[in-house]
């Protein structure tokens, strides 16, 4: 969908962020008393003020649907209140103003939720902004009402495949072929993306496992218990959950142990299934909502681990004809790699937006916006981090990491000294890459004697660290040249 001139998403201010956590508050505050239209308008600000927040258009369309009772067709004169809408936003659209189709696709939802057109458009602004992970959820919503319709699931099916999620692309891919015979692009996809599936399903690991992956799509139902004892098993540690939540069934904390219990078993949707019905009972809980985004992660996180588990295999045997090859598992394996640390940001900010006096969060979101190269924001969480005196260390750490990336060695240099100071001896990983940092970067400041004996500490520790024992030698050369 995205073209590779697309605009970056503009940062959202930490005032912005929490104007718009008091209005999501106040919004599950009279959506909950059946206030839909006031709960509607204030999560309209809330996706104004912070559009990459998940949980705020999750909760939006939640509360649009219940306004119409889940009708599937919203207003019946939806189509002509909306139609000045809709001519601004295809306005918008052709104007490349992302936010303000993101906007105006909202508007029309709020008429009917159900409106496909408004969400295809809406899907392909917010990829186009870097928000694949909303693009999907957009799409997905219009599979509710159209789960066959081969323009949807076709966009859909190419998103799942960008992001790495190709069993779920392949199964699209299948349903635009049944509604379209002969489409050439849909017959060839299951062909090509069948070693990026295998990965997905987890079976090249040898395990003779036949279990079919559950999609997210279009529905979700869970696989059938394989015998009674886990049945039995199952029933009998969440009998007494299910019990207290009969008694008080507005407390959130129930429901996340009743899911927890499902996933110990290896039921992912029975607790997706009981962390949705506390939803309602506990006014859209942000607890609850978070579970439910670290549920939606665990499937990438354990197909990354089968990936790379895959790549040190090729790299010990040697590449083979069978299965992907190894340039395959490692295109796999960053798309994962990038697809799990864009959904984390999104959980630490809400953490973070949640807990403003537990500034671990920030630390952890901060490390998330390094990887994702967003240099600036992640220095501002990480500074502010650093003021937690547990975090100092690593907080420092990561800071050098941002401020070398924006070339400025002072900056940099003065915060891998401060993480030395502060990381622990047992924290030996931690210690050997900034004592690596500290030598590299006195080395490329041209100052050789810091940068040698930096790196004969390191190498005392280990001397195959990152070909330490070869940088000592040219450091070693240029120094006596110099």
């Amino acid at each position: 969908m995205a073209t590779p001139q697309t605009p970056a998403l503009p940062p959202v201010s930490a005032e912005n962020r929490r104007v718009a956590a008091e209005r999501f508050d106040r919004a599950n505050q009279v959506a909950g008393t059946g206030d839909f239209d006031y709960g509607i308008q204030l999560l309209l600000i809330c996706c104004k003020l912070d559009p990459s927040n998940m949980l705020y258009r999750q909760t939006l369309r939640r509360t649009q649907k219940a306004k119409f009772n889940n009708n599937l067709h919203g207003s019946r004169l939806s189509m002509v209140t909306t139609a000045r809408t809709r001519a601004r936003l295809k306005n918008a659209k052709r104007n490349r103003e992302y936010l303000k189709v993101l906007e105006y696709g909202e508007e029309i939802l709020s008429r009917n939720p159900w409106d496909m057109s408004a969400q295809m458009d809406m899907a392909e602004a917010a990829d186009a902004v870097g928000l694949t992970n909303m693009a999907i959820f957009m799409l997905d919503q219009g599979r509710q009402k159209y789960p066959k319709d081969p323009t949807l699931n076709r966009a859909l099916a190419r998103l799942f495949e960008k992001t790495g999620n190709f069993s779920h692309a392949i199964t699209l891919w299948q349903l635009v072929n049944e509604a379209v015979p002969g489409d050439v692009e849909a017959s060839h996809k299951a062909k090509d993306l069948a070693a990026s599936e295998t990965i997905q399903r987890g079976n090249y690991d040898g395990s003779g496992s036949s279990e079919k992956p559950t999609m997210i799509v279009g529905g979700m139902g869970a696989s059938a218990p394989k015998h009674n004892a886990a049945v039995d098993r199952v029933s009998r540690d969440a009998a007494p959950l299910l019990a207290r939540i009969e008694a008080n069934a507005t407390e959130p904390n129930l429901y996340i142990q009743l899911a927890a219990v499902y996933r110990r078993h290896n039921q992912p949707d029975r607790a997706r299934a009981a962390l949705e019905k506390g939803l309602g009972p506990t006014g859209t809980s942000h607890q609850i909502q978070l579970e439910l985004f670290e549920l939606d992660l665990e499937p990438f996180r354990r197909n990354l681990v089968i990936a790379e588990d895959k790549i040190r295999e090729h790299a010990s045997a040697g590449d083979t004809d069978e299965g992907p090859s190894i340039d395959d598992l490692k295109k796999i394996r960053a798309r994962l790699v990038k697809e799990i640390n864009s959904r984390e940001v999104d959980i630490f900010r809400i953490r973070s937006d949640r807990n403003p006096l537990d500034l671990s969060f920030r630390l952890e979101l901060g490390q998330r916006l390094l990887r994702a190269d967003q240099i600036d924001q992640a220095i501002v969480e990480l500074q502010q981090a650093k003021k937690d005196p547990k975090n100092v260390g690593r907080a420092s750490l990561y800071l050098g990491f941002c401020f070398k990336r924006r070339n400025n060695w002072r900056l940099a240099q003065r915060n891998f000294e401060d993480a030395m100071a502060q990381i622990p001896e047992s924290d030996e990983a931690n210690r050997k890459e900034v004592m690596f940092q500290l030598a590299q970067g006195h080395a490329e400041a041209g100052d050789f004697a810091k940068a040698l004996d930096l790196g004969h500490d390191l190498a005392n520790l280990d001397y195959a660290y990152r070909d330490i024992g070869k940088l000592i030698d040219q450091w070693q050369d240029r120094l006596q040249q110099a």
